[in-house]
């Protein structure tokens, strides 16, 4: 009997689809490939194969339970760690793809220099064809960084921001672990409450689990000091959006950027549009539009493939029950 792989993905090039044949010829698999536009026809190929990659709570759950492991092509994996029987087959293996690190490291300088160089008031000040250029501008250089979330996008920002001079990077990580080249102070995320009143830059890029839900309330971003921004890139149920709004309109932190929030979309009528200092992109950061994002997305899949077929261990693996 050959064993098959299901690929239901949208952002696979030619050269992607050739990639992936070889990876999987060579691990004794056949493939099929469907797009989201053949939804019906990737339900029906599922029924009979052993690998699943693709990013569709859908197609998982009506795969059956004779499905040994499903790639999700994000990176973020909460709606496949809740306990709703999503999967068949509770032995089934997670991976995901943790490839959106440059990407979103990007995303996260471009919108630090826009809150420190008062890019929302220029833009308002020349909306309204007006001419002023004094407002107090900050750096990246020898300021300071609070990573929440010491992982593939953490690391991937702190590396951009000692390449542009960053003065001190504090990171926080469950474990408490993380790059010491990376990093000036790795800390656990349970001394959060001691690091908010000195951080300047606070950067949130954690996963989406009970113990990250509301993490950043209305009691801590009352700790941050007036000219500290938030830049929010994990996950929107991390941060009490109202008490940010407040926050910002009342001047007591200096800016924030949002990539993802509560709900997405964002209602029209959400005190999150109007708020002061407020940069806000509708869940872009990561993406499936970067070139380098998908190929790595590919690659990662293909060397995990490699590694299942020969018993090793998956370098996407997911714990299901902590949520990454």
């Amino acid at each position: 009997m050959s064993r098959e792989i299901c690929v239901y993905l949208e952002f696979l090039t030619d050269a992607h689809r050739a990639s992936i044949r070889a990876a999987a010829e060579q691990a004794g698999f056949t493939v099929h490939f469907f797009t989201p536009n053949q939804f019906e026809e990737a339900k029906a190929c599922v029924q009979h194969c052993e690998v699943l990659y693709a990013h569709s709570p859908e197609l998982l759950r009506a795969a059956p339970a004779s499905l040994k492991w499903y790639c999700c092509s994000f990176a973020g994996v909460d709606p496949y760690c809740k306990d709703d029987g999503i999967f068949q087959n509770p032995d089934c293996i997670l991976t995901n793809s943790n490839v959106y690190g440059v990407t979103i490291a990007e995303h996260v300088v471009m919108v630090t220099l826009m809150l420190l160089r008062r890019m929302p008031e220029y833009i308002e000040i020349t909306r309204n064809r007006s001419w002023s250029n004094q407002l107090a501008v900050r750096s990246i250089r020898d300021n300071e960084i609070t990573i929440l979330g010491t992982g593939n996008i953490g690391n991937n920002v702190a590396e951009r921001m000692r390449g542009m001079g960053i003065g001190h990077v504090i990171g926080l990580s469950r474990s408490g672990r993380g790059r010491e080249d990376l990093y000036d102070e790795v800390l656990p995320i349970s001394q959060l409450d001691e690091v908010l009143p000195r951080t300047k830059i606070l950067l949130m890029a954690l996963p989406g689990t009970a113990e990250t839900a509301g993490i950043l309330s209305r009691e801590r971003i009352a700790l941050l000091p007036a000219d500290a921004i938030v830049i929010n890139v994990g996950r929107g149920p991390a941060v009490d959006q109202v008490a940010l709004a407040e926050a910002l309109n009342a001047g007591r932190i200096s800016g924030a950027a949002l990539d993802v929030m509560v709900p997405e979309p964002l209602p029209k009528d959400d005190p999150l549009w109007n708020a002061k200092n407020l940069i806000l992109t509708p869940h872009v950061s990561g993406n499936m539009t970067l070139g380098y994002t998908c190929d790595r997305n590919v690659e990662l899949f293909c060397a995990d493939l490699a590694n299942y077929a020969a018993g090793r261990p998956l370098q996407g693996l997911v714990d299901r029950k902590r949520g990454y």
